[in-house]
């Protein structure tokens, strides 16, 4: 029996659509981290927020696909911004575990807010993709997952050129770098704190609206945010490129190991494959060394 080369191709370039909602929501836990030093474990929960912003925008005020999604981003980013400056910035100078622990009750807070007010009950978001069949040569491709995955690729360029080109971009770098230096340049290092949960909960936002708009909405899509805490540990926790390379392998190989071992399999391989990269290197492939002295 032959090999089905076109099923091959099928399944990843689905893993390829699934691994870039996978880098896309990385980059805001990475964003996070380099300005931060914060390790937000709620990062899919904020996910899950914009999805719901969305809904409620769509679905209960019937408001036009474009306002509800500009609607919702513009909510995830008063979400980042709110949890910043009344969660985060009085933690500073706090052991990192405490802050680390504000971000699990982060989490627990915002699903008991989504059920006290959607319920935990399952929804679907309203239709807003097109819908036509996508091929690539004789592939076929979820329309929903292409779309998804051209999304996600435009606005990780945006924000590549935004931290390239824009003045708070080069400020968030350079408070990312080293905070005291930045101090020294006359950064203002706290409203570069502010502007980095800003970012991380808007580009959290899109993806969740493009998550939930592929496999529906519920109280539970924050366990989204354990495959992308897979992801950032595997390409590097401060590193945007590893969040790029490491989505899109890591949705590669959960597509394959679904297919041809079994969906059980699916957590089992990305797992085994995050030990692996931590036994050869504990930073992650594309992560910062550190030397600490002793």
């Amino acid at each position: 029996m032959s090999f089905d080369w076109l099923f091959l191709l099928e399944i990843s370039l689905a893993g390829l659509g699934t691994g870039s909602l996978y880098a896309l929501t990385g980059l805001a836990f990475v964003i996070i981290y380099k300005a931060t030093r914060v390790v937000n474990l709620a990062i899919g929960e904020m996910l899950m927020i914009g999805a719901y912003v969305f809904f409620a925008f769509a679905a209960g005020l019937a408001l036009p696909a474009w306002a509800a999604i500009a609607g919702a981003i513009v909510a995830g980013g008063l979400l980042g911004a709110i949890v910043e400056r009344t969660m985060i910035r009085p933690m500073l100078g706090e052991p990192p575990i405490s802050v680390f622990m504000v971000t699990v009750g982060l989490a627990s807070i915002l699903v008991g807010v989504v059920e006290l007010i959607w319920t935990a009950d399952p929804r679907r978001l309203p239709e807003f993709m097109p819908s036509d069949p996508i091929f690539v040569g004789e592939a076929f491709v979820s329309p929903k997952v292409f779309y998804g995955f051209v999304v996600a690729a435009v606005l990780m360029a945006a924000v590549l050129a935004v931290f390239r080109f824009w003045r708070g971009g080069v400020a968030l770098r350079a408070t990312a770098s080293d905070q005291k230096a930045a101090y020294s340049m006359g950064i203002d290092v706290p409203r570069v704190f502010s502007l980095a949960w800003t970012a991380a909960g808007m580009i959290a936002a899109v993806a969740g609206i493009v998550v939930g708009a592929i496999g529906g909405i519920s109280s539970t899509m924050g366990i989204f945010g354990l495959s992308v805490l897979v992801v950032v540990i595997f390409g590097g926790l401060d590193s945007i490129a590893g969040a790029l390379v490491g989505g899109l392998f890591i949705g590669l190989v959960e597509a394959l190991a679904g297919a041809y071992l079994g969906g059980e399999f699916k957590v089992l391989a990305t797992f085994v494959l995050l030990v692996l990269i931590l036994m050869v290197r504990p930073y992650g492939l594309f992560g910062t060394r550190e030397i600490e002295r002793l």
